[in-house]
């Protein structure tokens, strides 16, 4: 039987509202890594790579902007970084990998100068971990087999970005407890230009589209969280979801007016994500960018301290570094799902005050794993 292949993903193909799509820092790195193993093991100087994406359906053609030999063992090449239109801190960054052998048999990854470490529970890698999410790790990995054509996978893989540390003050690393520099991201191994106006302006036709046929149920989806249960726990079908991006207030207006245009209600509004999220309209921000809104881990406390939470919990909330970490500190707690609860309603209200054409709004919070956090 042929051994499947996967396709190439274009990025010359525009995304759906007309926008250029780009390359993550976890997609560059990968790349970087790859080149560099070609070199040092093959002798083989490539001027481009291919690197497969995670959904092994297919792969991107990334350029190699240099690779050298560092000494006998070890092996730099560089990737300049390409967001797309997304306005993206990273774009035009040089990522770049440090790549050489060593005797444990084992993968191993560092953070070389500009990328940074973890120094606070919470985060997608653990404490004293580089800042390397675990998707951009398993790319990484996959690349050295590719390269090897085995599992032999004893290397040290030093991921870094020029620059890195002053960029990392424009995003939320400092806040986060990452140190250092930036963070190797992606879950799809491509940036998806969500955070413009003009995708504020496609929004509103996919709203239509999903209210289309005088439909009574859809959901807003500020991710991905939430895809799964939209389709399998409401049978939404895809064309009744409609993906928000930080944009929650503008999609509510949008279907608010849309509504009224058409003099009729909509019988219920799904709202389906994480509350790292969500649950910044709580302190009254409808746009989520953590360029235009606070971290929510405030208002998590509040409503912790409102349902008699022990104090020091609710400290340990506020002082959280993120909504997820604040998940980790409550699960255990008897009342940890009608703290999520309360939160989904008091969303909900909020919500439901912006729209008086939905005659009911649902909110429903999971975690990054995918896992039901409230009524759900």
């Amino acid at each position: 039987m042929a051994s499947f292949k996967p396709d190439e993903f274009s990025l010359e193909v525009l995304a759906a509202n007309g926008l250029r799509r780009g390359r993550t820092t976890g997609s560059c790195a990968t790349a970087a890594v790859k080149a560099a193993l070609y070199l040092l093991l093959h002798d083989e100087c490539h001027q481009c790579v291919s690197v497969t994406l995670p959904d092994q359906h297919y792969y991107l053609t990334v350029a190699i902007q240099k690779v050298f030999k560092v000494d006998a063992q070890s092996v730099r090449a560089e990737v300049i970084k390409d967001g797309g239109d997304d306005p993206d801190n990273t774009h035009g960054a040089t990522i770049f990998a440090l790549v050489c052998r060593n005797d444990l048999g084992l993968l191993r990854f560092f953070a070389g100068e500009g990328v940074g470490t973890a120094t606070q529970p919470g985060l997608r890698v653990a404490v004293g971990e580089p800042a390397i999410n675990p998707v951009p790790r398993l790319m990484m990995q996959q690349a050295v087999t590719e390269v090897l054509g085995s599992h032999d996978l004893g290397f040290d893989l030093t991921i870094g970005c020029v620059d890195g540390e002053t960029i990392a003050k424009k995003t939320f690393n400092p806040r986060l407890g990452i140190v250092g520099g930036i963070s190797i991201l992606g879950t799809s191994g491509i940036v998806e230009p969500l955070s413009l106006a003009s995708w504020i302006a496609s929004i509103e036709v996919y709203v239509r589209v999903a209210l289309g046929h005088e439909a009574q149920s859809i959901a807003f989806l500020p991710g991905k969280i939430g895809r799964v249960y939209a389709k399998e726990n409401l049978g939404l079908a895809t064309s009744r979801t409609v993906q928000i991006a930080n944009f929650l207030g503008d999609a509510l207006d949008f279907m608010q007016y849309a509504l009224a245009e058409e003099q009729r209600n909509l019988e219920v509004l799904w709202l389906l994500g994480h509350p790292g999220k969500l649950a910044k309209v709580l302190a009254g921000d409808w746009d989520t960018h953590s360029s235009k809104s606070n971290m929510a881990m405030i208002s998590v406390a509040k409503v912790a301290a409102e349902l008699d939470f022990a104090h020091a919990l609710v400290e340990a909330i506020t002082l959280a570094n993120t909504v997820e970490a604040t998940i980790d500190l409550v699960q255990h707690e008897t009342n940890a799902s009608a703290l999520w609860l309360e939160i989904e309603h008091r969303i909900a209200v909020l919500v439901h005050s912006r729209i008086p054409a939905v005659s009911r709004v649902e909110v429903r919070l999971f975690n990054l794993q995918g896992y039901s956090l409230g009524a759900a």
